[in-house]
């Protein structure tokens, strides 16, 4: 499922995570006891971290490590209320991402932790710091990262003449030509779900706004570059072209073999734009419930005369935080983290991408590898533009795509439509 309200992905990582609660409490006044609050209530996840604390207490003699493992539907509540009083929340957190780590950035909730991490974790990080940089300044320990992108059919490209994965839009425009001229839908998308079509725009965006432009957007609310027009012209001019799956406006995203996954698992049209999630589902939407044997990736292309910086993605990423009256033993603590024998142990506890590229090396799932590959060939990553808004925000943009693929709606209604939500506050 869509890390939907993830770190910038925090919470939407979190969603996919799963999790059961062990009791806990607030930040404690003693300086050896280290308050940890997660959202993996159960399972490998859960395990992972109990056994990461243990080492670290081994390690610590005389330091404590409190766990509270929370529901993911419950964290972002419980930790917002906590917080209000930092001697009452934890010590070290799931950062929820986005909006909302800019309003407890804002409000003395979240620790600068620019000088702490140390110079080798920030070098083995790299771009994956990016997630919880904000203003120039860190605010969290990445701990994973999920790019997206475009999934599709290595068969069906084949039986259409695509020899080659897209790296422009006027490949990718080709692209979709040869597989409509072969009775081949070129593109599924869910459209009733909302977010699975604004994707569409979320990318454009990136790749056709200058980086400048893009943060000044996602950091202020100013949408008044004409790049975030242009972006919901390209995504008319694919509209207009037919590309998606018939009925798309009615389509899920990932319920059921006519969902617009489903669509891609049984060979009924021949990409998704998706995020890390989707090789997963994929898998229960074969006919016989096993991973799609011709799935290929690509990075989403780029936009002749777009300003973007080349290659950069756009996905989830887990981090965690520390509560600024933290003890100093929380920052050791977030900086085991990154070991790389504890990222080995992360990608596989959770199923996912770690942060540090040392550990990315030790990746072997092919699906995940695919994404391996883009994430090191490119110049960073955003978080899903929705998440990097917040939920008035990024709702109001959501819908105002889908009105442009209805026809009732404009690029320029896109625009207005955001800029009105962000006015509202």
């Amino acid at each position: 499922m869509k890390f939907k309200r993830i770190l910038a992905a925090g919470v939407s990582v979190a969603a996919l995570l799963g999790m059961a609660a062990c009791g806990g409490g607030g930040s404690s006044a003693d300086d050896n006891t280290i308050v940890f609050w997660h959202n993996a209530t159960s399972g490998d996840g859960r395990q992972y971290w109990e056994d990461f604390a243990a080492e670290f207490e081994e390690e610590n003699p005389g330091v404590t490590v409190q766990i509270e493992s929370i529901q993911n539907e419950d964290f972002e509540g419980k930790l917002t209320t906590a917080m209000q009083d930092l001697s009452s929340g934890p010590d070290v957190f799931m950062a929820l991402g986005g909006q909302k780590d800019r309003d407890m950035i804002a409000a003395g909730q979240m620790m600068d932790l620019t000088d702490k991490i140390t110079e080798e974790n920030k070098e083995k990080l790299g771009s994956s710091l990016d997630s919880a940089t904000y203003d120039g300044k860190i605010y969290g320990m990445p701990t994973t990262v999920q790019p997206g992108g475009i999934w599709y059919s290595k068969d069906l490209f084949a039986q259409a003449g695509v020899t080659e994965v897209p790296t422009t839009w006027d490949e990718l425009m080709d692209a979709c030509q040869k597989l409509k001229d072969a009775g081949i839908d070129p593109i599924a998308v869910g459209a009733k779900d909302a977010w699975p079509a604004a994707h569409w725009y979320y990318w454009l965006s990136l790749r056709i706004c200058s980086p400048e432009a893009y943060n000044e957007g996602m950091a202020n609310k100013d949408f008044s570059d004409p790049c975030w027009t242009a972006a919901g012209e390209k995504l008319q001019e694919l509209n207009d072209a037919n590309y998606f799956n018939n009925g798309y406006l009615t389509t899920t995203a990932q319920q059921g073999a006519s969902s617009s996954a489903g669509l891609l698992a049984n060979h009924k049209a021949a990409m998704e734009l998706m995020g890390t999630w989707e090789p997963g589902v994929l898998k229960d939407l074969t006919p016989d419930q096993q991973p799609m044997a011709d799935l290929g990736f690509f990075a989403f292309p780029s936009v002749e005369g777009g300003e973007g910086e080349e290659g950069t993605l756009m996905g989830a990423a887990t981090g965690f935080a520390v509560n600024p009256e933290a003890p100093e033993a929380a920052i050791k603590f977030i900086n085991k983290m990154v070991d790389k024998k504890w990222q080995d142990k992360y990608a596989t506890a959770f199923s996912t991408i770690p942060a540090t590229t040392e550990a990315q090396a030790d990746v072997t799932d092919e699906n995940l590898t695919m994404l391996v590959t883009a994430l090191n060939e490119s110049d960073g990553m955003q978080l899903w533009m929705d998440t990097s808004l917040g939920a008035n925000v990024g709702n109001a943009l959501n819908t105002a795509v889908v009105n442009l693929l209805s026809g009732s709606g404009t690029p320029e209604d896109i625009v207005k439509a955001i800029s009105d939500a962000a006015a509202k506050g």
